[in-house]
């Protein structure tokens, strides 16, 4: 009797990259996609003037439609939807590879200090350089997010980094950058401060095709470099000795996984502020529907995260209208619960 295997190997034509995922990847993908898909539609949808979601479909794929719903759709509500997507697969890749890099289930950028390193140096552009173009946020945000990561991982060395070692030294890291942003904001110009707040809860509000087309080129590299290099985090997971045995160059690949997580991390923390917990949730969530292999397990978690951020900006538009609460305030209220139970789970490793 054939024995049916649990994965599948998938491998480009012409391409000496090949992966090896779980047989469950593929309609998992599709699901998520769809499920993506229909947020989007439905979150586009409503608001004060509300458009049939058939309206926006038409528009948004260009086929003939209401023409009164156009601007609706096309300036207003289209790209804050499209960058709530985005931000959602950018902290959830990060978080995954994160993950795998540290062989910690309770790390995540927003946890050990990546995104408050890279929210003060955002709100140092935003405050103290106001001139400075929105293209160019992500590049600072970059620059704090890995200065962040490599005092973290410097500070938390000793022969080895041990998973609460790492926690702990995030959680001060992230204390002491949050005290700067504090400082900051005080004694910063009003009308800057005010923008900066409204960013630092992680919000979405007021995106718009400038604050989209700078998050896309980063995503468009660092996401296919995680996947790529998703074998090489596997056999990281093995530990240092056995992966140098396997071939593995670990530091160099260690290396470059770390800076995919910051210009993930720095890129979408630098467009919609510190949305916490989606590098935490996305990948245990992924974990549980495909596996621990990473080559299905970081797109998984992409999507996940998307779905995730995406759906939270719709519940933070409706739960209270008129009155929007920031995306961030209710990613934080659901995974502040789910990092303690994290946390108590796993408080023998």
């Amino acid at each position: 009797m054939p024995v049916t295997k649990p994965w599948i190997s998938i491998r480009p034509r012409r391409s000496p990259v090949s992966f090896r995922v779980d047989r469950r990847v593929p309609v998992v993908l599709v699901a998520l996609v769809a499920m993506a898909l229909l947020s989007l539609v439905f979150n586009v949808s409503q608001g004060e003037y509300p458009v049939p979601p058939l309206e926006v479909v038409k528009t948004i794929l260009g086929l003939p439609a209401n023409p009164d719903y156009e601007f609706v759709i096309n300036t207003l509500r289209l790209p804050r939807a499209l960058v709530a997507l985005l931000v959602g697969m950018g902290l959830a890749t990060a978080g995954t590879v994160l993950q795998g890099l540290t062989r910690n289930p309770l790390a995540a950028p927003e946890i050990i200090g990546i995104n408050s390193g890279a929210s003060l140096v955002a709100v140092a552009s935003i405050v103290l350089l106001p001139q400075v173009p929105v293209g160019w946020l992500p590049v600072a945000a970059f620059l704090g997010g890995l200065g962040a990561a490599i005092a973290i991982y410097l500070l938390a060395w000793n022969q080895g980094s041990s998973p609460v070692r790492l926690i702990l030294v995030g959680v001060g890291l992230t204390a002491l950058t949050g005290a700067c942003t504090s400082l900051m904001i005080t004694f910063g110009n009003i009308y800057n401060v005010s923008q900066a707040l409204v960013w630092l809860t992680g919000s979405v509000y007021g995106r718009s095709w400038e604050h989209l087309w700078p998050l896309l080129p980063w995503l468009i590299v660092f996401m296919p470099l995680s996947l790529v290099l998703a074998r090489d985090l596997d056999t990281l997971n093995l530990g240092d000795h056995l992966a140098q045995g396997l071939g593995s160059r670990v530091e160099w690949m260690r290396g470059l996984l770390l800076v995919c997580v910051v210009a993930l991390a720095g890129a979408s923390v630098a467009n919609a502020g510190t949305i916490g917990f989606i590098g935490l949730m996305a990948p245990h969530l992924a974990r549980q529907l495909v596996g621990p292999s990473h080559a299905g397990l970081i797109p998984v978690a992409a999507l996940v995260g998307a779905c995730i951020v995406e759906l939270a900006d719709l519940t933070g538009r409706l739960l209270f209208a008129p009155i929007e609460l920031p995306c961030g305030v209710i990613t934080a209220v659901i995974g502040a619960p789910y990092f303690l139970w994290l946390l108590y789970r796993n408080r023998d490793r």
